[in-house]
């Protein structure tokens, strides 16, 4: 005989359904009507198609906005990933000092965006700022009009609020792996580096792979930071797509164009991240 199927768990599930639906699908659909319009005065809309997705595409704005964005993004954890890792084999296993640390680790990430853009903003400033004013008492002008300067000032500070996530999960996947494998390492006379390679990368691949999904996805779309401390400029230089995007929506009121840009933008971060996903499910599987 066979079980019958039980459907209440669907009653649980529905409300949750119901939020996702008000929360992304209804939103995505606007702005996928808005993409093949042109508006005016808010509420007139004309079809037009694909003509703002050639328009995007074939942009050179559009092109180095983009190309900033992943510079950034390639850049940002570039840096964290070495330094998140050996930020967290460098913590104690355990005891009251392990404590100390996650809890000194999980200080940035709890910091709100905007007050990690405003500290830093107060950190470098020449006549107030602890750094720009340290660097001004020996001479040296902490100006953030210098292409150098304002990309050094975003990556440090990204650095400094997001290392703490590679560090922690690496940390706990760290703590997953049985010591026996460390005694059977001691037995062959493995190296250090022996044992980091063969014992504890082995170990913590996966959650590398989602922190690096997580990052890409959060410093690809990073808005609140750059244009706080720098608002896009040097030049242009630090106008990533999010800039440009908020700049098309909200300054110029191009939302025929934003729509396009914002389907394009979703689509790049929607593939990166399915192809880092399929990775690590990949790897999972050959285990």
């Amino acid at each position: 005989m066979a079980k019958p199927v039980n459907h209440r768990a669907w009653v649980l599930v529905l409300p949750a359904l119901v939020i996702v639906l008000l929360v992304t699908a209804l939103p995505m659909a606007a702005v996928v009507n808005y993409s093949v319009q042109d508006v005016f005065a808010g509420d007139n809309f004309f079809w037009v198609g694909m003509r703002w997705y050639e328009q995007t595409l074939t942009s050179s704005d559009f092109h180095a906005s983009l190309g900033r964005s992943l510079a950034y993004s390639a850049l940002v954890i570039g840096v964290e990933l070495p330094l998140g890792v050996y930020v967290a084999t460098r913590m104690p296993d355990r005891g009251m000092l392990s404590n100390f640390y996650i809890i000194l680790m999980a200080i940035p990430l709890l910091t709100p965006w905007l007050v990690v853009g405003y500290v830093w903003k107060v950190l470098v400033d020449v006549d107030a700022g602890l750094l720009g004013g340290t660097l001004a008492s020996l001479g040296i002008t902490y100006d953030l009009n210098n292409v150098a300067v304002a990309w050094f000032t975003i990556v440090l500070m990204d650095v400094w609020h997001w290392t703490s996530l590679f560090a922690l999960l690496c940390y706990a996947a760290l703590q997953s792996i049985p010591f026996a494998h460390y005694q059977a390492a001691a037995i062959d006379g493995a190296s250090g580096w022996s044992v980091f390679r063969y014992v504890q990368i082995p170990r913590i691949k996966h959650a590398l792979l989602i922190a690096i999904m997580l990052r890409f996805m959060d410093s690809f779309m990073v808005y609140t930071e750059p244009f706080v401390v720098t608002r896009g400029g040097a030049d242009q230089a630090t106008t990533f797509l999010s800039l440009d995007l908020v700049q098309t929506a909200s300054i110029q009121f191009d939302l025929g164009e934003a729509g396009a840009m914002s389907i394009i933008y979703f689509a790049i971060i929607l593939l990166v991240c399915w192809s880092l996903f399929s990775v690590m499910m990949n790897r999972r599987g050959d285990m």
